[in-house]
């Protein structure tokens, strides 16, 4: 799915009266499912992040579509405003200063592996999103990682200790693997 132009704008404005909201205190914008397009009220996966010059300041997002799309960029930009556990809550003195920029996902797909050797071959830097699990371990790097972690062994293991794993478990046999691709846009400097 390509979100029109305006529903990337709606969806990227939502977000920011939405935390300028909470930050005074309001509850957030009501949003009438009727009156936005209907891939915004299709249930949809995403994920925002809040950046401050070009440093990460907040990332919270659904892997699962189970609500509609408009819904779950809300919820999820407060949860990155104000519960990701890597930082204190957002301030109104930051709040000015944040760019905030969305990623729609498209539904995780298993990808069937032999060993880590083939696991790093089939990865595509900066096209995949990587989902892993192992028991109750699971962890999430959106396309956009690879930007910081270019290199798929240095990928994969950060992704690993990130869901609680040793840093070499993408080795051990009995790991799930399932990647996803974004489409991301982000509010204008």
């Amino acid at each position: 799915m390509t979100l029109s132009p305006e529903d990337r704008r709606y969806l990227l404005r939502l977000a920011r009266e939405t935390i300028g909201r909470a930050l005074e205190g309001k509850s957030p914008p009501p949003v009438d499912l009727n009156a936005v397009s209907e891939d915004l009220r299709r249930p949809g996966a995403s994920f925002v992040t809040l950046t401050i010059d070009g440093q990460l300041r907040g990332c919270i997002g659904s892997i699962e579509p189970r609500r509609p799309l408009v819904l779950d960029v809300q919820e999820n930009a407060l949860a990155a405003a104000f519960r990701d556990p890597r930082f204190w809550p957002l301030t109104p003195e930051e709040f000015d200063r944040v760019r905030i920029e969305v990623s729609v996902l498209t539904p995780p797909q298993p990808l069937p592996f032999r060993d880590g050797d083939d696991l790093i071959a089939k990865l595509r830097p900066g096209v995949d999103g990587v989902i892993i699990e192992r028991d109750w371990h699971r962890a999430t790097f959106l396309p956009q990682v690879w930007e910081k972690l270019p290199d798929p062994h240095e990928f994969l293991a950060h992704l690993c200790l990130k869901a609680g794993l040793p840093a070499d478990d993408y080795r051990r046999p009995g790991l799930k693997v399932y990647t996803y691709q974004v489409e991301k846009f982000e509010e204008e400097e």
